[in-house]
């Protein structure tokens, strides 16, 4: 199963397997969808940059030909449009299956990178496509915090195993990456979206360990703190840049509240 933003959960004791897909999940997309997708790609870069005057840091990190896993912090529903503008490179996300029972919106998401994991399809069949995907040369985007979270802690317990599990088996570098801005233009539960300036902060590919067979949990354990750490650093200078700290939890939960973290190292 996926949560909904690009992670889904896994056992990183559990083998995805090398065979066919149970069905054509992340299948590869038509010359048409590409042409379609640069149209659409340009269009939107437009209207972002108009609006929302984002600020690109680090984009030479991005790998500019291999396949990789794009992990931004999540703070708003903007993070996935406005994310994708930091490469004209077709990336692509999962997304669940519900959302392409509207034939229109279907197709749209499918040109734009999606691909639909249906509810009840097993973890092993998600990451399956996703290591296909990745195979083929085509980047990724994986939210592992999951759903969207709030205020500037990138929070150990609150990390999915799922992207660096899927970089494991795949070969693939994780490529951290912080977003500021976007929780204050569309704050949750707000339908409007307010012209704020949004800063991305792209930070450098982590490569994971080659591992022949079954994946340990202890690799994919450390490789996700690792990664962790990345989105943590990428995330304070993109806040520091946009002079904008991330919004706080309206309902916290109980129990101690994770300390401020530090200003981190400039993210080059």
């Amino acid at each position: 199963m996926t949560d909904g933003s690009g992670s889904p959960s896994v056992d990183p004791t559990e083998d995805p397997g090398g065979g066919p897909s149970d069905s054509d999940l992340g299948r590869k997309m038509s010359l048409v969808d590409g042409v379609i997708y640069r149209v659409c790609w340009s269009a939107l870069w437009l209207l972002c940059k108009v609006w929302f005057r984002f600020r690109v840091v680090g984009k030479a990190n991005l790998p500019s030909e291999e396949a990789y896993i794009l992990t931004p912090v999540h703070r708003s529903y903007l993070d996935t449009p406005v994310g994708g503008m930091v490469t004209a490179r077709r990336q692509r996300f999962l997304g669940k299956e519900s959302l392409w029972r509207n034939r229109i919106a279907g197709r749209f998401l499918t040109i734009v990178g999606g691909f639909p994991v249906e509810r009840g399809t097993a973890d092993r069949a998600a990451l399956r496509a996703c290591q296909e995907v990745l195979e083929r040369g085509e980047p990724m985007v994986m939210f592992p915090e999951g759903t969207r979270q709030f205020g500037p802690v990138v929070r150990a317990d609150l990390m999915h195993a799922g992207p660096a599990f899927v970089a494991v088996r795949a070969g693939v570098p994780l490529v951290p990456m912080g977003i500021a801005g976007t929780d204050h233009a569309m704050p949750g539960g707000s339908p409007r979206i307010k012209p704020i300036r949004v800063v991305m902060v792209v930070g450098e590919p982590i490569r994971p360990p080659v591992v022949e067979g079954r994946v340990p949990r202890r690799v994919v354990a450390d490789l996700t703190e690792e990664l962790r750490v990345g989105m943590q650093a990428c995330f304070d200078e993109a806040q520091r840049l946009a002079r904008r700290p991330a919004l706080p939890d309206p309902d916290p939960p109980d129990g101690p509240v994770p300390e401020e973290p530090g200003s981190g190292e400039p993210v080059s």
